[in-house]
């Protein structure tokens, strides 16, 4: 049983794949069974290319095919010509999913066969790094990842030669592209471009390390003795904590599974039981978690609480400005915590709210003075280093916060609380029918939900989806999901119950009967 280079299957229920691990990855030849529901569909047949917050993602031999990453390569690749964009063509990465690199080097051989001179890693690298080298050469940065999503998705990522996401206006010139290409181009193998020269295999990895070892304080990381525990979920920031810090670093989920243990590669506080325990086992101050191309940060304390993407965004405010005296404007997505307002306020600092996706935050880091931009989702980004979010960066610059103030991160967690007042989040991510996603979408849209879990909405707010303004200041935010058949919904409220409450009296409603009567009807 074969797959072919247009992504469809001999046989169409099962296929068993032999594949060689990275050589990075000291692990040998293991087995993948993907179990296939249905026939894989040809090009003319197949979901359409959209990109979403963080660009294109799709389902492995469905809409993600070697054909449709072909047809995205030449699109992207002739926004480059056409607009003269960078001036050493592209970077291409990819992270630890399946066929990661077999896609590669397809996007590659498409560049190359277009004129398009491509440098390539020759290894599984972070998203991070691929900012960090198309900054580096002043060239656009493509990574072949699908970041925190399942297992059986992959996706094409595109960076800007200022070291960060695309521009919206930049990706959608792209989407321009798109649709002037009506059929794949012929290549040459990969390796003939390789042997001529056009495509350079190269690592990337070491210039991006280096870049860190420039800007956090290793040194007194490593004299402080403290312990620190890392998941990278099986992803692309596997080993780099350890190479880093060199000593003390205990490591967990480091091996590269195309699978990710059966789950996504999500640094949330459902899926980072094991570093947890990690955490507690062996006495580690602090416990880091990244996504599957490592450029979001999960993190625990020292007793293994969960620390919120909201509270390490709150943290850095107070370090850059208060301990360092950076200043700057604070970005925060529509979905972010409001302790970070009342940050600014105390500290005059402005604020700007962008609409969910880090290219929002990326677009105005590049266009202004930032000193923190961030997203719930875990996704940070600040001044002194690249216009873009890095795991890796943010998890040891917390470290380094640790050292240097001589605190445990829960005592530093609870001084935001003495400070500014509790702040308790919680989400859930409700897989849906498409109808009822809509429904659910409309309803809210037009100001349905007069009341959640007994308390009075006396505003909305629509940046990005529907945000219901609470009379007693807590929030609830309802909104689809760019990448996934998810309907995600958000609170914020005094304390975890209350906010726990909110979500659920929403998530309730999606499968109401009147929600789609509703619908019909208007």
């Amino acid at each position: 049983m074969r797959l072919r280079k247009d992504g469809t299957f001999l046989i169409t229920r099962y296929f068993i794949v032999h594949m060689t691990l990275d050589k990075n990855f000291a692990l040998p030849y293991f087995t993948v069974e993907l179990k296939i529901s249905e026939t894989f569909r040809k090009l003319k047949f197949m979901k359409p290319i959209k990109f979403g917050t963080d660009g294109w993602r799709a389902i492995i031999a469905d809409a993600f095919t070697f054909e449709n990453v072909n047809i995205v390569s030449q699109a992207t690749a002739k926004w480059i010509l056409d607009e003269k964009i960078g001036s050493n063509g592209v970077v291409i990465g990819y992270d630890a999913r399946f066929l990661g690199r077999e896609f590669a080097e397809h996007s590659a051989a498409v560049f190359a066969a277009m004129g398009v001179p491509v440098r390539i890693s020759n290894r599984i690298i972070p998203t991070p790094a691929i900012s960090w080298a198309a900054k580096h050469f002043d060239a656009v940065g493509i990574v072949l990842t699908a970041s925190h999503n399942p297992p059986e998705y992959n996706g094409f990522k595109i960076k800007s030669p200022f070291g960060g996401s695309a521009k919206p206006g930049q990706v959608k010139a792209v989407e321009a592209k798109l649709e002037e290409i009506s059929k794949t181009i012929d290549t040459k193998p990969y390796q003939t471009y390789l042997k001529a020269g056009v495509i350079r295999e190269m690592n990337l990895v070491e210039g991006y390390l280096d870049s860190i070892r420039e800007n956090i304080d290793l040194d007194a990381i490593r004299k402080s003795g403290i312990r620190v525990a890392h998941d990278p979920m099986f992803g692309a920031g596997s080993g780099l904590i350890k190479e880093l810090l060199e000593k003390n670093v205990f490591e967990v989920n480091n091996h590269r599974d195309p699978l990710f243990g059966g789950s996504a590669p999500e640094p949330i506080v459902s899926k980072m039981e094991k570093l947890t325990r990690l955490v507690v086992d062996e006495n580690c101050a602090i416990g880091l978690a990244n996504d599957g191309d490592a450029d979001r940060i999960g993190m625990v304390d020292e007793t293994g609480k969960f620390v919120s993407s909201h509270q390490i965004l709150s943290l850095l405010i107070e370090y850059l400005h208060r301990h360092k005296g950076m200043n700057g404007t604070i970005v925060k997505t529509f979905s972010t915590t409001d302790m970070i307002d009342k940050q600014a306020k105390r500290y005059s600092l402005p604020v700007e709210v962008t609409p969910i996706g880090f290219k929002y935050i990326g677009e105005l880091i590049i266009n202004g003075d930032v000193l923190v931009g961030g997203e719930e989702s875990g996704g940070i980004a600040v001044k002194g280093h690249l216009p873009e979010r890095d795991g890796i960066y943010i998890g040891l610059l917390i470290t380094e916060m640790m050292v240097k103030t001589g605190k445990k991160l829960s005592e530093l967690v609870q001084d935001l609380f003495d400070e500014y007042g509790p702040h308790q989040y919680y989400r859930n991510d409700v897989v849906t029918e498409e109808r009822k996603k809509l429904a659910m979408t409309a309803y809210c849209r037009d100001k349905k939900l007069r009341e959640i879990a007994g308390k009075k909405v006396e505003k909305w707010d629509f940046k990005d989806g529907i945000k219901h303004i609470l009379d007693d200041g807590s929030w609830l935010l309802v909104r689809q999901s760019g990448t996934e058949p998810v309907l995600r919904i958000y609170a914020e409220a005094l304390n975890l119950e209350t906010a726990r409450n909110l979500v659920e009296d929403v998530t309730s409603w999606v499968d109401n009967p009147e929600i789609l009567i509703h619908q019909n009807g208007s």
